[in-house]
């Protein structure tokens, strides 16, 4: 008895053992995480202010040395300080962090413009946040919501159809917001974009120049400020020429599904086509797998201009001659002209709208 009462005593000092070391290891883990810059400063016996400049990278511009900076730095490592940017936010006013919301980021032409944005941004001291929207309203109303509670500094959208009513708000609210790719009509707000009319005209010109006399468009229904200003540098060329239209619409909400059949449907009633203008990437990818199925060559049966140039179209056989977007020139407007609010700490009231000309590039899809 005495034996089984010793071993049931050896039992729960051991247990209460490794019990108090399990509750030390989460006290400190969760000291850890609740690491504050008065925590560091008792630490190391420097300032709170001093940690904060170090922090916020403003070291030099307050003549801190670099033995001190490297000696916070480390520590901060080591003890796995992250900020609390809402916090911050809160006593400053500012959490140097940029919403940015467009359509799909994985589509050439955004990821490529939201990677130079971001280096521009970054160069500047804020961090971007992305988000996509698929072009549904009720995703962006929820996105530019989720936003503005984590208090992003400034906005850059690619807008969807029905936004008129938030964007107002937010420029109301002295929140900074650019647009970019395509504008609303009704609303009066920053812009920066490119001349998508002149840019279809030119492509079409390119197909008519070449002898092309049944020049298509491959388009969307949606009623997005970008589309349809393509659809008018299509009509304009038609026009000047004295040619027939052909435009195949394929309704946005289902583009992926009914691409390829309608595609094939329009080509089999209009034979007769010698040129095709994509209205987008997204739609020339999808259209050169139908006509690579259907066996349709290119540029001998019929020529091809697609918009937006991206990695794909470069390294289709043959090359597809493409309207390229200046997304570097750009991608430094949007972030120059977001900066000038977010430094005045307002919005202004003279907006700017710019308008970009396009560039094509000539490859062998057209002859």
């Amino acid at each position: 008895m005495k034996t089984i009462a010793l071993l049931f005593k050896l039992n729960i000092i051991f247990t209460t053992t490794i019990s108090a070391k399990h509750t030390t290891t989460n006290w400190i883990s969760m000291k850890r995480n609740r690491i504050s810059i008065k925590d560091i400063s008792k630490a190391l016996g420097l300032s709170n202010t001093t940690i904060s400049f170090i922090l916020n990278g403003k070291a030099e511009e307050m003549r801190i040395s670099a033995q001190v900076a490297a000696r916070v730095l480390a520590y901060v490592k080591e003890v796995g300080y992250t900020p609390n940017y809402l916090a911050r936010g809160l006593v400053t006013g500012k959490t140097n962090t940029i919403g940015f919301i467009v359509e799909n980021i994985g589509n050439p032409f955004f990821s490529q413009i939201a990677s130079l944005i971001e280096e521009q941004a970054y160069n500047n001291g804020y961090k971007i946040i992305y988000s996509s929207t698929n072009g549904e309203k009720a995703k962006a109303l929820e996105l530019i919501r989720m936003f503005r509670d984590r208090g992003v500094d400034g906005y850059i959208l690619c807008p969807t159809e029905g936004l008129e009513e938030e964007i107002t708000q937010l420029r109301e609210e002295n929140r900074p917001v650019v647009l970019f790719d395509r504008y609303l009509p009704a609303v009066d707000s920053h812009y920066i974009g490119i001349s998508n009319e002149d840019a279809m005209y030119n492509a079409c010109k390119h197909l008519a120049d070449k002898g092309k006399k049944h020049i298509a468009l491959i388009t969307t229904d949606s009623q997005q400020t970008q589309m349809l200003s393509r659809l008018e540098g299509y009509r304009k060329l038609l026009k000047e020429r004295n040619l027939t239209a052909y435009i195949l619409s394929v309704p946005y909400e289902e583009r992926r599904e009914r691409l390829q059949l309608d595609l094939e449907n329009f080509l089999e009633n209009n034979g007769i086509i010698d040129g095709i203008c994509f209205a987008t990437n997204y739609l020339a990818v999808g259209g050169l797998e139908v006509l690579r199925r259907n066996q349709i060559k290119i540029p001998s049966h019929i020529a091809v201009v697609a918009f937006d140039d991206n990695e794909a179209l470069r390294l289709f056989q043959p090359g597809i001659t493409a309207v390229a977007q200046p997304l570097e020139d750009m991608a430094k407007l949007i972030i120059d002209r977001l900066l000038i609010d977010l430094k005045l700490g307002k919005v202004t009231d003279k907006t700017f709208h710019k308008e970009l000309p396009a560039r094509l590039i000539v490859r062998e899809s057209t002859g």
